[in-house]
């Protein structure tokens, strides 16, 4: 029996993220490919490549991509919806580009890409949104026109599941450090201009990024009966010491929160949709080894990943902003004071940084 839920004019879902080695020998050559243009040094690249190579030289975004690929598959088939659930990355195999060739071979006309990344920034959308057009432009006339669902960092299925995550984490500290253990939010680092010029008026980079963590610490305060205090830092910085990124960093700041005789403190990943490289290794081995040092006891916040919440937002969004093309009123359901993101992204939205006039070129601009 069909749904009365409708997902046209989309005739197909994509997946769009970042990618990673699956062995050591597609360590360097992926490093070279997140890198191309930079002119990073080589030695700077093996060592970041010592990271992924400590764990066998697979990153773990492509097996989590995976898993969500087939949780939204299987939620939009158990809800009568048939939409074909296709996945690309920019720096890594599936590549966007045979993607797309992928979907045109099979009659795709129009398709809603779900950005690994919830909020406005260049490197989390404007920059997908480039590749998606370099990707599309190879099949002229035969690739499929392109929309994306809006952020959804504030979206109640993104929030809830960061929630009972955090709580889960709360447990999982000494029972005598959980009441005034300190709630550390965690995103990536980006410089400190990009911020500045994220979204459509400037700031949104940061601004969305505290109010997702003031919406999960009011969720967690409520289910624990208990206010914590909390703080925003960052992680993964990848750029020159002579340009400015966001701070604090995450180890910094332990160190900071330790000398200031903070009794405990939960790391909570709100930057990160799965429990990928920059979460593995920066939070779980690198910040966890500042915490350990420090005598700060540290648990960690899982992402929401494949959390039934999350699986279904997207359904959501999916239905939301196929109601938008049609001209319908759909539900936008958000947290917060700063509601629900644009479904269409200005054309002066988080411009490139290297070539602030160039467009977009895809059909989510």
């Amino acid at each position: 029996m069909r749904s009365e839920a409708r997902t046209d004019p989309y005739d197909a879902m994509l997946l769009v993220s970042f990618g990673g080695p699956e062995g050591p020998d597609d360590v360097l050559p992926f490093l070279e490919n997140v890198t191309r243009g930079r002119d990073v040094p080589r030695e700077r690249l093996a060592e970041v490549g010592e990271h992924y190579l400590g764990f066998g030289g697979v990153s773990p975004i492509n097996a989590q991509n995976r898993a969500l690929v087939a949780a939204l598959g299987a939620d939009l088939r158990a809800h009568g919806l048939d939409l074909p659930v296709y996945w690309g990355n920019r720096n890594w195999a599936p590549y966007l580009t045979d993607t797309f060739r992928d979907m045109a071979d099979a009659g795709v006309r129009r398709v809603l890409a779900l950005l690994t990344s919830a909020y406005s920034s260049y490197p989390g959308c404007r920059l997908y949104r480039e590749n998606l057009a370099e990707a599309a432009a190879p099949l002229g006339a035969r690739a499929p026109v392109v929309d994306r669902v809006r952020h959804y960092f504030n979206h109640p299925g993104f929030v809830e599941p960061m929630v009972a995550h955090t709580v889960a984490a709360l447990g999982e500290l000494p029972e005598q450090a959980r009441d005034g253990a300190r709630l550390v939010f965690v995103t990536h680092s980006i410089p400190v201009t990009t911020a500045d010029t994220s979204g459509p008026v400037g700031g949104a980079y940061v601004a969305e990024h505290q109010e997702v963590a003031r919406l999960v610490g009011g969720g967690v305060a409520a289910a624990t009966g208990r206010d914590r205090s909390l703080s925003l830092a960052y992680c993964s910085r990848s750029g020159s010491l002579s340009q400015p990124w966001l701070e604090p960093d995450v180890n910094a700041h332990l160190a900071d929160l330790a000398a200031a005789g903070a009794p405990a403190v939960v790391l909570v990943p709100i930057g990160f949709v799965s429990d990928h490289m920059e979460v593995r290794y920066d939070l779980d081995t690198e910040a966890a080894r500042t915490a350990s040092r420090l005598g700060l006891p540290c648990a960690r916040a899982a992402t929401v990943g494949t959390a039934p919440a999350f699986v279904a937002a997207v359904r959501e969004l999916v239905l939301e902003r196929a109601a938008v093309v049609r001209g319908d009123q759909p539900v936008r359901r958000s947290l917060g004071e700063l509601g629900p993101s644009h479904d269409i992204c200005p054309a002066g939205c988080c411009p490139n940084p290297r070539d602030p006039d160039r467009p977009a070129l895809c059909g989510t601009a």
